[in-house]
């Protein structure tokens, strides 16, 4: 499952405080065994359920980094889209996502620095309405212009 506002690009000229984009994606085991294939994250926490039973999160979880991906997705096809180069991303993990979660990946501009193509994001996910994960992100914005 995965919902998404039509992907392309908006350009710095056409950002404003405030623009909120998002995706929503079921976290499946699949996508846990192929990012752990990806990353070469193997931890028991993330593939073995009897080993994830014995630990803090009492049964399997999706990686961290899997979870910050979406938003990365909603960066580079949504806000501001194609284009867009990454500078930073500060994450804060709040709540574990396991498998058969859905969660949506949200991302709002918070500031733009239009002489530097320049835009400061926040950066959520949430699994229904709990908050799973916040952050920031620095972007440099495509631009329109053709100089």
């Amino acid at each position: 499952m995965l919902d998404n506002i039509p992907r392309g690009t908006i350009v710095i000229e056409d950002l404003e405080i405030g623009m909120m984009r998002s995706l929503t994606k079921e976290v499946t085991d699949r996508d846990i065994e192929l990012f752990a294939e990806v990353s070469t994250d193997r931890n028991p926490v993330h593939l073995d359920e009897d080993y994830a039973q014995d630990t803090i999160f009492e049964g399997r979880i999706a990686h961290g980094m899997l979870t910050a991906g979406l938003i990365s997705a909603v960066i580079g096809e949504q806000l501001p889209g194609h284009g867009t180069v990454y500078l930073g991303q500060s994450l804060k993990f709040i709540a574990p996502v396991r498998p058969g979660d859905v969660v949506t990946a949200e991302v709002t501009v918070m500031d733009i620095e239009f002489a530097k193509r320049r835009v400061q994001l926040k950066t959520e996910c949430k699994v229904g309405h709990q908050l799973v994960l916040r952050g920031e992100a620095t972007v440099l914005a495509p631009s329109g212009k053709f100089d």
